[in-house]
This record gives C-alpha cells, sequence and structure tokens, in this order.
C-alpha cells in the first residue's frame, strides 16, 4: 500500500490532481467562446467535466482517509509495544516517525480541501451559466 513511504504517498496524490492543477486549461478548451457557441453543448461538456472532478475529489479523498486510518492503527500498535517495552529503541524510532506521517496525512486532508475549493469556485465561475449541479 502507498501509505507507508510518505514520498510515493505525495507522488500518487500529485499524479491524481493533474485535472485541478490544470482546471483552467481544462474549462477553456471543455467551454466555447461565443462565436463556436452554436457547435459545442456546453452544458454537456461543463456536466462532464464536473464528473471527472467530483470522481478524482472522491478517490483522493478515499485514499488519503484510508492511508490517515491506516497509520492510526500503526500508531496504535506502536504505543502498546511500547508500554511493553519502555526501553526498545527500535520501537520508539518507528513510533516517532509513525506519529510524524500521521501529522504530514492530517495536512494533506487540508491541502486537499484547499485544492477541491479552488477548483470548485473555478468551475461554478465558469460553468454556472450552461450547468448547475445539485451539490454545488
Amino acid at each position: 500500500m502507498i501509505c507507508s513511504d510518505f514520498l510515493e504517498f505525495q507522488d500518487v496524490l500529485r499524479k491524481m490532481r493533474v485535472l485541478d492543477d490544470k482546471i483552467v486549461y481544462a474549462l477553456n478548451t471543455s467551454l466555447p467562446t461565443e462565436s463556436f457557441s452554436s457547435k459545442i453543448n456546453a452544458q454537456s461538456a461543463c456536466q462532464e467535466l464536473h464528473s471527472q472532478i467530483q470522481k478524482g475529489h472522491s478517490e483522493r479523498e478515499t485514499v488519503i482517509k484510508n492511508c490517515i486510518v491506516s497509520t492510526a492503527e500503526t500508531v496504535k500498535k506502536l504505543k502498546a509495544a511500547k508500554d511493553e517495552k519502555p526501553d526498545d529503541f527500535d520501537i520508539m524510532k518507528n513510533l516517532k516517525a509513525e506519529q510524524k506521517k500521521l501529522r504530514l496525512l492530517q495536512t494533506e486532508l487540508s491541502v486537499e480541501e484547499v485544492i477541491q475549493e479552488k477548483t470548485t469556485k473555478l468551475f461554478t465561475e465558469k460553468c454556472r451559466s450552461h450547468y448547475k449541479p445539485d451539490n454545488l
């Protein structure tokens, strides 16, 4: 699982965030200008883009939350092991590393929130006259 290596986890998230990173480009290429508005169905373009955005947000949130739960379980086990062997240096070292990773994962959840808000705001600004999803 990608949760064990935080750098790999970040790489996976970076790849999953491509649409959000390029949302302005995606909106500009999906929506027609005034001169091309008769050739492209803006409503279906916005609907399709919204579907892709929602799917990406949901998948990333699930990955982050699953890693948080998994890492929290590991921290819990290491704390129990530390209670049994308080002088074991390896357990202490692993516990501190897992606690740090847990904090980083929780921070990543906050970052995800900000990214989702930004993407949703840009989508709403560009598509509001063509498509209004139920959940916005």
